[in-house]
């Protein structure tokens, strides 16, 4: 679509509205904001946004005369697209593009994009050291943090681009084409926003839906669902699995990584897990990931071992703190489901002192309980879901658990509590909402009043 000319409505007032709306301006391409909050402080917007300064802003409603001068829809990944407001333009046949179509038509170079229920943030920290080890010019962007938007307009043909896709941000791509795709796993979430699981294995598989035979998908062959997908999806696939050898693909062999090319030729090791700053099953398998989608661009082998054993765990994902008193604090803020919790409890080699709970996503928690095996000492909630986990782990005869009702009482209740040798873990099973605006700033709390107490 030629957007010279066009009229572009960007629907969301926040990072990504605001990142779109720049990218936009750049290419000197008229827009209108739309935010569905009609109590919005508009001139406060103005001033904490300075792109909209000028820009006409309408809250609360479009009628079909604003409709009508518009002729393309840019949403925010934050806008479900269900809203009555995106049905009724969808039945105008108004282009609804989400920030990821919107980057991807202005981006040159080549693209790996990344998606996946859990693990997406450190493969994709972990794709983009890699790739910055070979390539002069690469980009991070997307669901990590950096809106793609932000970057697109700086993309040369040189440019190696990592993004990080959220299932909310596949909803709204159309043309988007990456010349690798990773899928590294899919388990019950945003089912609130999804309905469905099969609505939501769906988005995720959308990931491929542009690519051709001549591109890569790589998949977790020990996840059921991505296996299938495998066997019918129009790419060349390259598997990785933790549990068993692989005639073509990445496995874990002990603690070696392997990469077996096929044909007849003998399997490599690429590294010894001992060598890598990450802990955990999981994070061999985001590794064993990256390494397939470097690989697939032709990073060599040696550059590919350089960068994993020099790369550390991402911000808020099993992220140590520090030790007080011979108890180890972590931070698993990014711990936003049951599934990714799962893997931070299991990473823990410590009786552990868990601190979960928050807003309620509709997920449900008996896998999560049922995975303490005796690592968890006491279950410390708080949020919104707090009597629902407790409900459900006296279901499963786990009862030392304490409600309470902020993080910082959670924390004292862990420091007053655990002693030398145990380990005190944030990884909440849910989403931060009600307490913090993000993760990440539910992560840095927790940060603050474990250092505060040293």
């Amino acid at each position: 679509m030629d957007l010279t000319g066009k009229t572009v409505l960007v629907v969301g007032s926040g990072i990504s509205g605001a990142s779109a709306a720049e990218l936009l301006k750049k290419k000197g391409i008229a827009f209108l904001l739309f935010d569905g909050n009609e109590k919005l402080d508009v001139a406060a917007l103005r001033e904490r946004r300075p792109v909209f300064a000028d820009a006409e802003i309408i809250l609360g409603d479009m009628d079909g005369e604003d409709m009508a001068r518009v002729d393309l829809v840019v949403i925010s990944p934050g806008v479900p697209t269900d809203l009555p407001v995106i049905k009724a333009m969808r039945e105008r046949h108004l282009p609804i593009w989400g920030e990821i179509e919107l980057a991807y038509h202005f981006s040159k170079g080549k693209i790996l994009a990344i998606t996946g229920t859990n693990g997406k943030t450190t493969t994709t920290a972990l794709t983009g050291e890699i790739m910055r080890n070979y390539f002069s010019d690469v980009k991070v962007v997307g669901n990590i943090g950096i809106p793609y938007t932000s970057l697109a307009a700086e993309t040369t043909e040189e440019t190696v681009t990592v993004a990080e896709i959220s299932s909310f941000q596949l909803e709204t791509t159309h043309a988007f084409r990456p010349q690798v795709s990773a899928i590294l796993n899919i388990t019950p979430d945003h089912l609130d926003r999804h309905h469905t699981m099969e609505c939501y294995i769906r988005t995720k598989e959308d990931i491929t839906k542009m690519q051709g035979q001549d591109e890569v998908c790589v998949l977790n062959y020990e996840d059921e669902a991505l296996r299938e997908f495998g066997e019918q999806v129009q790419t060349k696939v390259l598997y990785f699995s933790s549990a068993r050898t692989l005639e073509r693909g990445l496995y874990l062999d002990g603690t070696k990584i392997c990469y077996a090319a096929g044909g007849g030729e003998e399997p490599v090791c690429v590294i010894d897990v001992g060598e890598l700053h990450i802990l955990g099953t999981h994070n061999y398998e985001n590794a064993m990931a990256a390494v397939g989608m470097a690989l697939s661009v032709g990073v060599p082998m040696d550059k590919i071992t350089e960068a994993l054993k020099r790369f550390q765990a991402v911000e808020h994902r099993i992220e140590y703190v520090t030790e007080i008193r011979g108890v180890r604090y972590y931070n698993d803020s990014k711990g936003t489901n049951p599934d990714a919790a799962i893997k931070g409890i299991l990473a823990m080699d410590r009786p552990t002192y868990l601190i979960g709970g928050g807003y309620d996503k509709q997920a449900k928690y008996d896998e999560w309980i049922e995975s303490f095996g005796g690592r968890v000492k006491k279950l410390v909630l708080i949020g919104q879901t707090r009597e629902k986990i407790a409900t459900c782990a006296q279901a499963h005869g786990f009862f030392d658990y304490v409600l309470c009702d902020s993080l910082e009482e959670a924390i004292d209740v862990c420091y007053q509590n655990a002693a030398a040798g145990d380990a005190v873990l944030l990884s909440p099973a849910c989403a931060s909402w009600g307490m913090f605006p993000n993760y990440e700033e539910r992560g840095r709390m927790f940060k603050e009043y474990v250092r505060g107490l040293e």
